[in-house]
C-alpha cells in the first residue's frame, strides 16, 4: 500500500490528504467527545493527562526519530551506490579513447545501449518487476569488451581496467535490482506501533480539559498536522527507489550523456 501511495500520488497532495485526515479527524473526534463528556472542560484531570502527554509525546518522537533515522540511512545507502554505478560507467565511455576505432565504437554502442536500458529499467524494478533487456545489454557490453585484442600495453592495461570498472557497474546494478525488488517498506508491525503511538499523542490532546473550544480546536488541530507530517515522512522515506526523496538514476543518465552525442 504504502509503495502504490508513494508511487501514484504526488507528494503534496499525499501531504494534504494526510493532514485532513488525522487533523480532521481528530477535530471531529474532539467535537463529539466535548458534546459527550462535558465535564472534560475541567481541570481536574489535567494533571493526570499532561503527564500522560508527556510520555508519550517523548515515546513518540524517539519512535518516530529512530524509525526516520534508519530508513534515510537506507536511502543514503542506495544513493551512494547509484552514484559508484554512475561513475563507473562514466569512466568506462572516458577510456574508450585508448582502443582501436572498431573496438571504441563498438563498446560504446553497447555501453550506451546498456545505460539506457538501466535507466529504463529503473522504474520497473522500483515496482518490483525485473527487465529481461538491462539483462541482455550488460551481458552484450561484456561480450564487446570481450573482443577486444589489445595491441599496446596502454590497451592491455585499460581494457583489465576497464573490466574491473565493468564488474562494479555489474555488482552495482545488481544490489540496485536486489535492493528495489525486495522493498516491502515499513512492515504493519512498524505501522501499527506508529498509528498507536499517533493516536495516543492525538488522543492525550484530545482529552485535556479547556474550557474554550476556541483555543482548543487550534491546538488539536496542530497536534493533527505534526502526526500527519511524520507519518507523510515515513512514507515519503519508505522506498530508496520511489517518490521525490528517494534515489534519482541522475548518475546514469549522465553516463548516458558523456557516450551520447549532444544532437542525439
Amino acid at each position: 500500500m504504502s509503495r502504490w501511495l508513494v508511487s501514484n500520488v504526488p507528494a503534496w497532495l499525499l501531504l494534504l490528504g494526510l493532514i485532513v485526515l488525522f487533523a480532521g479527524t481528530a477535530v471531529l473526534v474532539q467535537m463529539y467527545v466535548r458534546r459527550r463528556f462535558p465535564q472534560l472542560k475541567g481541570d481536574e484531570h489535567n494533571d493526570v493527562t499532561r503527564f500522560a502527554f508527556g510520555v508519550v509525546g517523548f515515546v513518540f518522537a524517539f519512535f518516530i526519530g529512530f524509525v526516520v533515522s534508519a530508513m534515510w540511512g537506507q536511502i543514503n545507502d542506495a544513493d551512494a551506490n547509484t552514484r559508484a554505478e554512475g561513475a563507473a560507467g562514466v569512466q568506462l565511455a572516458r577510456d574508450l579513447t585508448v582502443f582501436d576505432r572498431a573496438d571504441s565504437d563498438r563498446i560504446r554502442q553497447s555501453l550506451l545501449e546498456y545505460e539506457r536500458a538501466a535507466e529504463a529499467e529503473w522504474p520497473i524494478a522500483a515496482s518490483g518487476h525485473s527487465f529481461p533487456e538491462a539483462d541482455h545489454a550488460l551481458q552484450r557490453l561484456y561480450t564487446a569488451y570481450g573482443e577486444v585484442q589489445p595491441r599496446t600495453d596502454a590497451q592491455k592495461t585499460l581494457l583489465a581496467t576497464s573490466f574491473t570498472n565493468l564488474d562494479k557497474v555489474s555488482q552495482a546494478r545488481t544490489e540496485r535490482v536486489l535492493t528495489a525488488r525486495t522493498d516491502i517498506g515499513p512492515t504493519w508491525s512498524l505501522w501499527a506501533v506508529i498509528f498507536l503511538t499517533s493516536g495516543l499523542v492525538l488522543g492525550c490532546s484530545i482529552i485535556y480539559g479547556v474550557e474554550k473550544p476556541s483555543m482548543h480546536y487550534p491546538m488539536i488541530a496542530t497536534v493533527g498536522v505534526l502526526v500527519a507530517a511524520n507519518v507523510f515522512l515515513v512514507l515519503e522515506l519508505s522506498h530508496p527507489f520511489l517518490g521525490e526523496v528517494g534515489t534519482s538514476p541522475e548518475p546514469l543518465r549522465e553516463v548516458i550523456r558523456v557516450l551520447a552525442p549532444p544532437s542525439t
